[in-house]
């Protein structure tokens, strides 16, 4: 396991209690309605990768405010300014972004990481390993692999989180 240098995190504002964290993953080029309007309501979006172009984070900015990370589709040159990974800070926890949880070199629990957040399964997963939360949005794009389309909630309140897996159709 690889040491994580903490600096820089990104962080939402402390201001308020609660936070709610929209989680989208694999876009592939397509943001539909339904997505948007179930992260309707959240304070930040983050986006775990295979983003598929950068409208489809144009987007999601007229929702809330977004971080991203590049996914292994994302290698044409509008993508070089998003990292394979990356730590924010919501409402004084840190979760640990990254697109494929295979490419996890880090452990976690040791790095003061209340929750990962990955995607590229397209399947939407949601468990607690170790004393960390892992979440897998699922997939909010063109559908593959016969998942249900997916973004998950994650609730940021007192320093505890909570999440859960919002399912829609085509």
């Amino acid at each position: 396991m690889k040491s994580i240098d903490l600096k820089p995190v990104e962080a939402l504002s402390r201001a308020g209690e609660g936070k709610r964290v929209g989680l989208i993953a694999d876009t592939h080029g397509l943001l539909r309605a339904q997505a948007g309007a179930a992260l309707a309501g959240c304070d930040l979006i983050v986006h775990a990768g295979d983003i598929g172009g950068l409208e489809v984070l144009q987007e999601l900015e007229s929702v809330a405010p977004v971080l991203a990370v590049r996914g292994n589709v994302d290698v044409q040159p509008w993508a070089s300014g998003f990292p394979d990974c990356r730590v924010v800070e919501v409402g004084g926890v840190l979760l640990y972004v990254l697109h494929d949880l295979e490419q996890l070199d880090i452990d976690p629990a040791a790095g003061g990481m209340a929750a990962v957040v990955s995607g590229h399964t397209h399947h939407a997963v949601i468990e607690e390993r170790g004393g960390v939360l892992y979440v897998n949005p699922g997939s909010a794009g063109p559908r593959r692999f016969h998942h249900p389309l997916s973004i998950a909630l994650l609730q940021v309140a007192g320093g505890s989180l909570g999440a859960e897996i919002v399912e829609f159709s085509a």
